[in-house]
Formats: structure tokens, C-alpha cells, sequence
């Protein structure tokens, strides 16, 4: 992470759309609505998790839980599950120092290097 990252790259942008970093978001109050971004390194669907898909999406500064509700995974299905990084606009859960990001839109996010994620393994 840090130098090099594709992110990193973008961070003038992204900041100007006001995305937050992954070491930002345990700073701000729990259900805040938020935008993050970053490169997907994983999508699994538990066959617990009730139909919800949860991402890691990886910036230049770490780490983002993404939660997607089975609505939320049909309704942007194809960017869901086909885009190398992404743009996600959702809200917050901040519980004992767990933040994840419960989403509401998916757009693809266009990233200097091609990266594959490692996805349902």
C-alpha cells in the first residue's frame, strides 16, 4: 500500500468528490453516509450471510469492508461483480473499533493498472 498504489493516483479526484480513505473512516460518527473507492481484492458470499456479498476494497491507506445486500447485488450486479476497483456511495456502521460500509450504489472506478480480485473462493 502507499507508494505505487493505483489509488494513489486518483487521490486528488476522489478527494475533490469528497471519498473518504480507509484510515478516515473510523474518525467519523457511526451511520454517516459516506463515498469510498479502491481496487477489489475479494468478493465472497457466505452461505450464511443471507444472500449479502461482502467486499474488500484496498486504497492507498488500507482496508474497506463493503457489506451488499442481496438487493443491492442485483440491482448493480454486473458492476458488482465484473469491475477491478470500485466507487461506493453507503453508510457506515462503526461498532467497537469494526468499520464496514453498508452499500447503496456501486459504480466502477477506473484505475491506472489492471488488477484482478480474488473472488467466491
Amino acid at each position: 500500500m502507499g507508494h505505487g498504489h493505483p489509488t494513489i493516483f486518483l487521490r486528488t479526484k476522489l478527494s475533490e468528490l469528497g471519498v473518504h480513505t480507509a484510515t478516515e473512516l473510523p474518525l467519523l460518527p457511526d451511520a454517516s453516509r459516506v463515498l469510498v473507492a479502491g481496487v477489489v481484492t475479494h468478493r465472497q458470499r457466505p452461505m450464511t450471510a443471507g444472500g449479502a456479498t461482502f467486499i474488500n476494497l484496498e486504497d492507498e491507506t488500507g482496508l474497506i469492508n463493503v457489506v451488499c445486500s442481496k438487493g443491492c447485488w442485483a440491482r448493480f450486479r454486473l458492476v458488482a461483480r465484473d469491475a477491478p476497483a470500485l466507487l461506493v456511495r453507503g453508510r457506515m456502521q462503526n461498532s467497537e473499533g469494526v468499520v464496514n460500509i453498508v452499500a447503496e450504489h456501486l459504480s466502477a472506478l477506473v484505475v491506472p493498472a489492471g488488477l484482478a480480485s480474488r473472488d467466491f473462493h
